[in-house]
């Protein structure tokens, strides 16, 4: 399948979804919980010197951000939406960003993270659910789902998974929603990217025009 029948987003809608994650972009480095960003958590810059592998892995999805921008990029000003390349390292940081946050789920699965049952349960269910809700859809419908918009999908998956898990740990953080910038914003980009993930899943690739045989 080429590129050319890969490419269903109108161009405004495809402005409009750069736009949103140039904006997801910024968040990687605004206040997210205790003043504490995104750069903070993955450069172990954690007030109170209590920085671990736990806020690293949390961190880290947020960054995946700018391989979007990247692909929002190219679909409105590039012929080849991706390449094969691009497609593996993007694929790879995904899976590596899925893998973390299954780790960061773990203290809660196994009752170590010392919050209450409804925030354990809560955290599970988005984490977990949203992972294997889209990773049973995208295996169901392989067969219509072109490489690029593959790509897209496990993008959206891997930071939806980690933002809902956050948003859900740190929505009593002290202290006003105006120095945890990051976590209002995020809040409201869940639902516009929770949308387009659902859209990607929906869209059917162009098919080829009907081939009128040449005549003699």
């Amino acid at each position: 399948m080429n590129n050319h029948q890969e490419q269903t987003t109108p161009t405004w809608l495809s402005a409009t979804l750069l736009l949103l994650w140039l904006i997801a972009a910024a968040v990687a480095f605004l206040p997210f919980a205790l003043d504490t960003s995104p750069w903070n958590a993955i450069t172990l810059h954690v007030p109170g010197n209590q920085g671990n592998w736990w806020h690293f892995l949390a961190g880290a999805p947020f960054f995946l951000a700018f391989p979007m921008i990247w692909l929002r990029l190219r679909a409105l000003f590039a012929t080849q939406l991706s390449t094969t390349l691009e497609r593996r390292l993007i694929a790879t940081a995904s899976t590596l960003s899925i893998i973390g946050t299954i780790l960061v789920e773990t203290p809660f699965l196994l009752h170590l993270a010392g919050t209450s049952a409804w925030q354990r349960l809560t955290v599970l269910s988005l984490g977990f659910g949203i992972m294997l809700a889209s990773s049973i859809t995208l295996w169901v419908r392989r067969r219509h789902i072109p490489p690029t918009r593959s790509i897209l999908i496990a993008l959206d998956t891997a930071f939806l998974a980690n933002a809902a898990l956050c948003l859900v740990v740190y929505s009593a953080a002290p202290g006003p929603l105006q120095s945890r910038s990051g976590w209002l914003i995020t809040s409201i980009l869940i639902w516009p990217i929770t949308l387009d993930l659902i859209s990607l899943f929906l869209q059917t690739p162009h098919s080829q025009p009907p081939q009128i045989p040449q005549q003699p």
